[in-house]
């Protein structure tokens, strides 16, 4: 039953995405099998399992941690409110917490290694959007929904934000030129998120936010000139297949050996061979 679902939700997905990225490319000469969609579609497939396991776990684990941190009566509070309240109250505090763990995937190298796997996308569409390593989208995920389950907010609003998140999260990485004109700052666009992914010096850790560019432009990490970037991924070697990309984090790097020979020690050799 659920991989039927899966089945007919990817399918929705495509039939709403694909025109979409035809009738209004933003890289016209982008085909629809480009270079590695094979690849990114192993992750749309397998992926969904490995998360739906893991931020549950991960989630009910730090929550039983810090539940008593949070003062009594937040809850009933927080769901006094009407649920469009909520659902706006929900967007702030889950993305703040994205927005954070989110910096740290790119300031922590360690953390770095697993999201580099993202940053290695060099044609941005909507099926790249899921080539995301499980670890980074698993913690990256709990960092969204702690706090929005320790303040209590209604499901009702959390699924709301959910379906947001689900959404949001493609149309940021299409291949398209979907803008909201004057708005930009209050709704992640294309454009946002495109010069987050740019492999150029200046949008370097630039445009954390998921929804929000608002939290961008508070805590200085904006980014957002006229035009469009030219040039998408990182000079990080990742590999190229999904197998190899779920272990590349975890590789560790063969250490020198004392008496290993210098590089200038060998120029030096060579030059008097010459």
């Amino acid at each position: 039953m659920l991989a039927l679902f899966n089945f007919k939700a990817i399918l929705v997905t495509a039939l709403v995405f694909i025109p979409l990225e035809m009738l209004l490319p933003l890289h016209k000469g982008q085909k629809l099998f480009r270079r590695h969609w094979l690849n990114d579609s192993v992750y749309l497939v397998c992926n969904g399992a490995l998360i739906r396991l893991g931020v549950p776990a991960l989630l009910a684990t730090l929550f039983a941690a810090s539940y008593r941190l949070v003062p009594h009566g937040t809850a009933a509070l927080a769901q006094s409110q009407p649920i469009w309240l909520q659902a706006i109250e929900v967007l702030v505090v889950a993305d703040l917490g994205f927005y954070l763990a989110h910096r740290c995937f790119h300031a922590v190298p360690a953390l770095w290694k697993f999201h580099a796997i993202h940053h290695s996308i060099e044609e941005l569409d909507w099926l790249a959007a899921h080539r995301v390593h499980p670890v980074d989208q698993i913690v990256t995920k709990t960092a969204s929904y702690l706090p929005v389950f320790l303040l209590g907010f209604s499901l009702e609003a959390v699924g709301i934000f959910a379906l947001i998140y689900q959404w949001q999260a493609l149309v940021i990485h299409s291949n398209n030129r979907l803008g909201l004109g004057p708005l930009k700052w209050l709704l992640a666009t294309p454009h946002f998120h495109h010069w987050h992914h740019a492999n150029e010096a200046g949008a370097f850790d630039k445009n954390f936010a998921g929804q929000l560019p608002l939290l961008d432009k508070l805590f200085g990490t904006s980014f957002l000139p006229a035009a469009w970037p030219a040039r998408y991924g990182t000079d990080e070697p990742v590999p190229s297949l999904y197998h190899q990309q779920l272990a590349y984090p975890l590789r560790r790097r063969a250490p020198q050996t004392e008496s290993a020979i210098p590089d200038e020690a060998v120029a030096a050799v060579g030059a008097q061979a010459q």
